[in-house]
């Protein structure tokens, strides 16, 4: 901590570090200065006046340089001639500052009448009605009555969409100027700007789609009045009557915490319904935001597509039957048949996972991890250590970045690691295409697919710039993924990414270790638990007598293991819904939601998060770890299934990594900073406090340095010109089985589209909105083709979960395609 300062605010000695802005220290205090335009996560403006305060300050005698004393000893303090802003005005040792004085009083109850002048009186039915630091102001510092006349008051545009996510009501609008600077400066989206000038002054949208972000849901949270709504909340509920219930974001291995706004309703039905996600406070994860896919993707939990009772495969047809009837099938099928594969994937809890782990190690099967991304167990090694916080990063510290695009695969990360790199850490990122992060980054490593391994291995061989930076660098952090690599390519990235932390000496300082960005909430999770990819999936399935598959549709992501399914002796599917997979299946059991249920997640941090059940149960629905515990129940195997709780326990007992851990321990808290979601909701916004646990991170598995192999990396092959590199790559709004639900994202979502370089479509001959025929063996598929310069050459790219049957890169054939003209047309 750096020299501290004392000063006196309303009679109360305060010490603060240097620097503190004088709203900061005040609240630390516990002692209120209220705000509108102020944000504690962004730099201060001082647009709005209502933090003005009384500051005095020490005489200090210009010949000998020390404070003038008063009679009493006391330094002699000096008063400004004018209120000063606390947001702006930085704290100074024997400074004292007056927060409740009449002079005070009148100047906030001055700002208070100015910005009431043209906003509307709809308290009533305004959407922040009961959460809006306005009103709450103005009941504590504002007047009782205007003086305004009527007829010279700012009629503006009630419900103007800024695209179709957000609201603005330019009325209710107080220019306060937070979600322009948090687009600006936080979420480095710049796609909403202020326009005209003087009384004309307004939020306008300058992107198309309009208000273009993925963050844009958090300037609803930090608006401190009704004006940016969200389409999906605005006039749903008053938040007094909705309850609140901690939860985690399923959508990627962040972890970010959210809490689930709930309140029963008529129109549906009398069943309590989730009416908004808002983020939940942890400064280790993702401070006090959220992404909108978290925010907007929770609907496939209430969809009515979801399975509700149990399917038995009759007569060659799935037909209904009922728990137990669906529980002794599985059992036989089990008891009957011996090489079982469990495939597992990286949706399920903890719990879940354990189970299903205990239960196929019983029967002496084979536990897979349904990932095409290798490298956890080096994370277990070499992963961040105790509370390391990516917030502590600074100059000195150097972050890597490798085959993974965070804005869209991980945004909280990508916020996380753009922070760190303003704050001075030296940001490296390694791809074969141009990403957001790059503009930060002080170096940028381009490679080709085929040669990405041969790149990275330059940074344990060589002396590059970036070699040097990396070395001498305090801390540093890795994050890889898996763009463009294979299951085996991306399992010798890992190592060689554990290598050379080890090479530089880094791997035992606290801020220092490995995280893989993984395509699920709980991949992570998996790997602990000791589930493991195979890189030969397909034949695997195929040999399998049974194949137990829970939250995963290998059959819908790739033909080769549809057609491996149906050779398997013995499906058993565990799904929210009816997937391509569970119409293979024999059996099939509807799965409880997150949202339904309580457990355990483990975050690519290793940071293992508890979320709470926030809706009622489905009718006919039962959790993961249940199910396997009474399938285990009729083969005679004892496996706990009464409580997530007890399943955890035993988690804690079993694995080293999880010792000494407890729902008790993960639902513990600390004070955080800044303060959010109490009764101060001008200072911090809605986002809430956090009360039901900020996690634990796993304790490391004991390495050696020594135990590193070092992989063989092999040259590039040499294709054929009409070969072309056929890579998945991951788009934040997919069409996956948890998002295609959302109608808000549907505008928005990843299309089956085939990007191409310049130079590889005129090699085709295509051009924009003309098709490709893309063939291997097995499969062919035509894509619409779009021109982007970010691609590289010879490589064709295609989003992830958008309708193309691709789970890991491959060499395909691709010529230009001429469709028949449809009829009519």
């Amino acid at each position: 901590m750096g020299k501290m300062v004392t000063l006196t605010i309303d009679d109360q000695v305060v010490s603060v570090p240097q620097g503190t802005l004088i709203v900061d220290a005040a609240k630390k205090a516990g002692i209120d200065i209220p705000v509108f335009c102020y944000h504690p996560k962004m730099e201060p403006v001082g647009m709005c006046r209502m933090c003005l305060v009384e500051v005095g300050r020490p005489v200090i005698d210009r010949a000998t340089g020390q404070p003038v004393l008063e009679a009493d000893g006391s330094p002699k303090i000096q008063f400004g001639p004018k209120l000063e802003t606390a947001c702006t005005t930085p704290v100074s040792e024997g400074m004292v500052v007056r927060t409740q004085t009449q002079v005070v009083a009148e100047a906030r109850r001055g700002i208070i009448e100015f910005l009431l002048t043209s906003h509307p009186l709809d308290c009533p039915i305004c959407d922040k009605g009961g959460e809006c630091p306005l009103q709450n102001l103005t009941m504590a510092y504002g007047p009782g009555e205007s003086r305004f006349r009527y007829e010279d008051k700012m009629h503006l545009a009630k419900h103007l969409p800024l695209g179709e996510l957000i609201y603005l009501d330019r009325e209710r609008c107080i220019l306060c100027g937070r979600c322009v600077r948090f687009q600006s400066t936080v979420a480095d989206d710049p796609v909403i700007a202020f326009s005209q000038r003087g009384r004309a002054l307004q939020i306008v949208t300058f992107s198309e789609p309009g208000f273009d972000s993925y963050f844009s849901g958090n300037t609803t949270d930090i608006c401190p009045v009704g004006a940016l709504t969200t389409a999906d909340f605005r006039f749903g509920a008053r938040p007094w009557e909705m309850t609140p219930s901690a939860s985690i974001c399923p959508h990627c291995p962040v972890g970010c915490n959210i809490t689930f706004n709930v309140r029963r309703e008529a129109a549906a039905g009398g069943r309590e319904v989730i009416k908004r996600v808002m983020p939940r406070q942890n400064e280790w994860v993702n401070e006090i935001w959220i992404c909108d896919k978290g925010r907007f993707g929770y609907h496939y939990t209430e969809s009515p597509e979801r399975l509700r009772q149990p399917l038995v495969r009759k007569d060659g047809t799935l037909q209904p039957a009922s728990w137990d009837e669906a529980l002794r099938a599985a059992a036989e099928g089990l008891r009957t048949h011996q090489r079982l594969v469990s495939l597992a994937g990286g949706r399920l809890s903890n719990e879940d996972l354990f189970n299903l782990y205990r239960l196929t190690e019983a029967r002496q099967g084979r536990a897979v991890l349904y990932s095409s991304m290798g490298g956890g167990d080096y994370v277990q090694r070499y992963g961040l250590s105790g509370e390391a916080n990516l917030a502590a990063l600074g100059k000195g510290d150097a972050i890597l970045v490798v085959a993974t695009d965070l804005h869209e695969e991980a945004p909280l990360w990508w916020l996380r690691v753009k922070q760190a790199a303003e704050r001075g850490a030296t940001l490296i990122v390694a791809n074969a295409r141009p990403t957001k992060l790059e503009r930060y980054a002080a170096h940028v490593m381009r490679y080709t697919y085929q040669d990405a391994l041969l790149k990275v291995q330059t940074l344990l061989t060589g002396n590059a710039p970036e070699a040097q930076a990396l070395a001498s660098a305090a801390n540093l952090v890795i994050f890889y993924g898996s763009e463009g690599l294979s299951l085996e390519a991306s399992e010798a990235l890992a190592a060689m990414l554990a290598r050379l932390l080890v090479q530089n000496g880094q791997v035992e300082r606290p801020l220092s270790g490995l995280v893989a960005v993984w395509p699920h909430a709980n991949t992570q999770g998996a790997w602990e638990i000791g589930f493991r990819p195979d890189p030969r999936l397909a034949e695997t399935l195929s040999a399998a007598d049974v194949v137990w598959v829970a939250a995963a549709d290998p059959a819908g992501d790739d033909v080769a293991l549809a057609c491996a399914l149906e050779k398997a002796g013995f499906v058993i599917v565990q799904d929210l819904f009816l997937t391509e997979t569970a119409r293979r299946a024999d059996v099939v059991f509807p799965v409880q939601a997150f949202t339904e249920r309580e457990g355990t997640w483990t975050t690519g941090e290793r940071r293992v998060q508890r979320f709470y059940p926030a809706l009622p149960e489905l009718e006919g629905t039962r959790a993961d770890y249940a199910i396997v515990a009474q399938v285990a129940e009729h083969l005679g195997l004892a496996l706990e299934g009464r409580s997530a709780l007890r399943v955890f326990q035993a988690i804690a007992q079993a694995l080293p990594a999880f010792a000494g851990l407890s729902y008790t321990r993960l639902a513990e808290v600390v004070e955080q900073w800044p303060i959010v979601g109490r009764s101060d909701l001008y200072y911090g916004g809605t986002a809430y406090e956090n009360t039901q646990g900020l996690g634990v991170r796993l304790a490391r598995v004991s390495a050696e340095a020594e135990a590193i192999a070092f992989p063989d990396v092999a040259p590039a092959e040499v294709h054929t010109p009409e070969a072309l590199y056929l890579v998945p790559f991951v788009r934040l709004y997919d069409q996956g089985q948890t998002l295609r639900p959302s109608r808000l994202l549907h505008r928005r979502v990843a299309q089956a589209v085939l990007y191409l370089a310049p130079q590889t479509a005129a090699q085709l001959g295509v051009q924009n909105g003309e098709h490709v025929q893309i063939s291997a063996d097995g499969w062919s598929e035509t894509l619409s083709v779009q021109v982007v310069a970010n691609v590289p050459a010879g490589a064709g790219l295609v989003p992830r979960s958008s309708g193309v049957a691709l789970r890991q890169p491959q060499w395909v054939r691709a010529q230009r395609a001429v469709l028949e003209p449809q009829a009519g047309s």
